[in-house]
């Protein structure tokens, strides 16, 4: 069978581990990169083993034999070139958040699906086999009626003056950072796990830092650089480092999350805890082989990820035997595997429900975020405004 072939648009930090997830598929082949200029996308596509380099994504689009484009992009350019691949007739991966608002997730969404492209957002938590098999349990009343939810996101990249990145400029990032940044994949796993979608919230955000030292040299996301070697510039900061945001479930159940990017020791803690009137369970992104199961009236377990132990629904996430780790990278790629087994079966958006998440996950996570933007402008609680469901 001919391999599906892939254009790759950005390659900072996350572009490269969609080319190692994809890579580890076998039926998909990557065959084009683009970056901002000819010079860097040349040493790029070398760099990378990639045979095809465009300093113009658009002349990329071009390639008729591409089938895929993966937006791997900054923030703001997310909305134009999402929807110049739309228009281009491709299927399309986008790193999140889809857009810088709601209003322009929303015209991307109805734009692919008036054009019946397959779209995904990597929003690849969901994938972690706990995770899924996590879901499994609560879909089938292991853990009773769902009661609360709780948990956070703590990060560490930013919790020095001297740490700086794009995603601190708000005409880069987006208005919201913390909260678009990682905010949005707590609330889209726990959506995802317990399928009740976020529908109220009430928000406090604050910027740690507001003044901080950016390196005139420049430096890259989760950059090591000796910060002694390093002269800076003072820049103020108005995204916010730190949220906690009080939640209400569509079923009235409700949830509280903090997340932080100065958070000292926690590396990519994306953590919850869902209490249900049988049992709790708790998990935790470091640790994404272990699921604690909380108990009343008997001893508390450690369900390690195991296919032997998983549910039947779970059993395509878990690639190994109990005891062989699968962790952030092996996520990525079940996002990747199920993205393309669904194009190769030829499924359509508008008839056949996928198992990764799509641009109508996209666009309901905006409308989280916009939310609680406003909450916290407003001190109040804030309804989340979000279109009606596609695919139930």
């Amino acid at each position: 069978m001919e391999k599906i072939k892939v254009g790759i648009i950005g390659t900072g930090f996350i572009g490269p581990t969609h080319i190692e997830a994809i890579r580890r598929l076998g039926f998909v082949e990557v065959v084009a990169l683009a970056e901002t200029s000819q010079e860097q996308a040349e040493t790029k596509a070398a760099e990378l083993g990639i045979p095809l380099a465009y300093g113009d994504y658009r002349v990329m689009l071009k390639n008729d034999e591409i089938h895929v484009v993966h937006n791997c992009t900054p923030n703001h350019v997310h909305f134009a070139i999402n929807k110049d691949i739309i228009l281009a007739g491709k299927h399309v991966i986008s790193e999140k958040p889809l857009a810088m608002n709601s209003e322009e997730s929303a015209e991307l969404l109805a734009l692919a699906k008036t054009k019946d492209v397959v779209h995904g957002v990597n929003f690849n938590y969901r994938q972690h086999a706990s995770v899924q098999n996590l879901r499994a349990m609560i879909s089938n009343g292991d853990l009773g009626k769902v009661n609360l939810v709780h948990g956070s996101y703590l990060q560490d990249w930013l919790l020095y003056e001297t740490d700086f990145n794009w995603r601190l400029a708000p005409e880069v990032g987006g208005e919201s950072r913390a909260i678009a940044d990682i905010g949005s994949h707590w609330c889209d796993t726990v959506q995802y796990v317990t399928g009740k979608k976020i529908v109220e919230v009430f928000a406090d955000l604050a910027t740690v830092i507001p003044v901080r030292k950016k390196a005139t040299s420049g430096s890259n996301t989760f950059s090591t650089v000796n910060h002694e070697e390093q002269e800076y510039e003072d820049v103020a900061i108005n995204t916010e480092d730190y949220a906690s945001v009080l939640v209400r479930f569509e079923d009235g159940s409700r949830g509280v999350f903090t997340v932080s990017q100065v958070s000292a020791g926690r590396k990519n803690r994306l953590s919850f805890e869902i209490d249900g009137s049988k049992s709790s369970v708790f998990w935790n992104q470091e640790e994404p082989e272990k699921l604690w199961i909380g108990h009343r009236d008997k001893p508390n377990e450690i369900l390690l990820a195991d296919p032997s132990l998983f549910s039947a629904e779970a059993k395509s996430a878990i690639h190994h035997p109990g005891g062989h780790n699968e962790g952030w990278p092996d996520a990525l790629k079940n996002m990747m595997l199920n993205f393309y087994t669904f194009i190769r079966e030829e499924n359509s958006l508008k008839t056949d429900k996928p198992n990764f998440a799509t641009f109508q996950d996209g666009h309901l996570s905006m409308c989280i975020t916009d939310a609680i933007l406003e909450s916290h402008q407003q001190q109040k609680w804030v309804k989340v405004k979000q279109e009606k469901e596609v695919y139930s």
